[in-house]
């Protein structure tokens, strides 16, 4: 972005406290001292810490303005162009929509309990066959993180593709009014957050809230094998599409094969015009189905969405192939865990081929409620020691799938449970069980911090 100090002010209807060249530009925005460049606007969000406590950081770092709460007003400097607000974080928000409005680029939102993320970047290379495209960065998905996205943008954007999650009911709501999106996509209803909201029907509800920002010539593109969405989406007056495994989508694959490094399949769109996602697991052809979806409604022709796909390059920390210091594969998926996300991943790793062992490794899945215990036992269902040879468990939520898998797995010979942080004893435990030739799944929701286990496996390729 660029924009002058004193438009960033009448934007978001703020005071300007000391007068600034005409010349002064903001180029960028956040709300983090630390990551600030020259040309920054700061700002300063009140949660755990005071972020006016770090202004001194943010101009050490180069920010040339700051936002500014109104109820700091007697702490603002008087050598620094601050912004008075009532409140940053909505001054934020205002700022954002102000600036979306300007450049005006075709806005895609996606939300969804499973793969958000990854069809996000599938949609944004397909995209960018055709368009100058911004997309969602890290994870960059709730009322700070979106306005953050939408600020990012260079004024040469024609599509933005913005990721949207959600914890409570009616924030969704919030960020598809703020980006009156032109495509919403929700890609599955799974468990994800049903501490909170108890039932995947108020998942559903809450998932739908990304219509809200939809104008009548929208589009919706959803799972449409879902019933809970098919049953909402019914209702509602804007132009659809629907894709997913059954003939009754509009799009949906025909053929599909998969192996530890990709994904092909046919659909019935185009049935002699094979796509590949270097991803495995079947679960991904649906993310890749609602990217061809979008594609489709932007009339990007077929090859070049075919090609999209190919080259895509995903949000690290999701599902990938690493190696490890002892030779070991490592199929990485440690952001985020629920049990819908974790059965799709067993059974992409079930199909891998190593010439030794598969050993598992999952952490909790939390935001579960009362539901926990019985949604990790039964994980168990689909834990076969004739595919998994050793399961590593970690957390307290996981004593439940452990107590579940006692007929299957013997607990220190090849099933071994720890509580709490106790992941450097794992590791050292699972760094004794490896060779060479095995191939070790790593995935648990990000508070289980499986990450430390990844590093330590990757050891000095990690620094690298």
């Amino acid at each position: 972005m660029k924009m002058k100090i004193e438009e960033v002010a009448q934007a978001v209807s703020g005071e300007l406290t000391v007068p600034v060249a005409a010349s002064e530009l903001v180029t960028s925005v956040d709300f983090d001292s630390r990551k600030l460049t020259t040309g920054a606007l700061f700002v300063p969000l009140t949660g755990t810490h005071d972020g006016h406590q770090y202004l001194a950081n943010a101009i050490e770092k180069g920010a040339v303005a700051a936002l500014w709460s109104e109820d700091h007003r007697d702490t603002a400097p008087a050598d620094f162009p601050v912004i008075i607000v009532p409140n940053p974080l909505a001054a934020l928000q205002t700022l954002a929509r102000y600036y979306l409005t300007k450049i005006n680029p075709k806005v895609i939102a996606v939300t969804g309990s499973n793969g958000k993320t990854t069809t996000k970047d599938l949609i944004a290379s397909i995209c960018k066959t055709r368009f100058n495209v911004t997309k969602t960065q890290g994870n960059y998905n709730n009322e700070i993180g979106v306005p953050i996205t939408v600020l990012s943008m260079d004024s040469s954007t024609e599509v933005l593709v913005v990721e949207m999650g959600m914890d409570r009911p009616g924030q969704l709501t919030m960020l598809s009014q703020l980006t009156t999106p032109d495509i919403a996509v929700i890609t599955m209803i799974g468990e994800a957050h049903i501490e909170f909201f108890k039932t995947r029907a108020r998942i559903a509800d809450a998932k739908m809230e990304i219509t809200s920002g939809l104008r009548p010539d929208s589009w919706l593109i959803y799972k449409g094998d879902e019933p809970l969405l098919q049953k909402r989406a019914s209702a509602l007056p804007f132009p659809q599409k629907t894709f997913g495994e059954s003939d009754v989508n509009d799009l949906y694959v025909t053929e599909s094969q998969t192996d530890d490094q990709k994904t092909v399949f046919t659909t019935n769109a185009w049935p002699k015009l094979p796509f590949t996602v270097q991803l495995p697991g079947r679960y991904n052809v649906n993310n890749a189905l609602a990217a061809l979806a979008v594609g489709d409604a932007l009339a990007i022709p077929a090859p070049a969405m075919q090609q999209g796909l190919e080259a895509a390059i995903f949000t690290k920390n999701r599902t990938e192939w690493l190696l490890g210091d002892q030779g070991e594969k490592i199929l990485s998926d440690v952001y985020n865990s629920n049990p819908t996300a974790v059965r799709a991943v067993l059974q992409a790793f079930a199909a891998s081929q190593p010439q030794g062992k598969r050993i598992v490794v999952l952490g909790d899945m939390l935001e579960l409620g009362d539901a926990a215990p019985q949604l990790h036992a039964k994980l168990a269902e689909v834990l076969d020691p004739n595919q998994f040879n050793s399961v590593f468990l970690l957390g307290t939520e996981m004593q439940a799938l452990k107590t579940a898998l006692a007929d299957k797995y013997q607990l220190g010979n090849n099933l071994f449970y720890y509580d709490g942080n106790q992941q450097p004893q794992l590791l050292q435990e699972l760094r004794q069980h490896l060779t060479s030739k095995d191939e070790v799944l790593l995935k648990g929701s990000h508070g289980m911090h499986l990450e430390i286990v990844l590093q330590g496996l990757l050891g000095e390729k990690s620094a690298r």
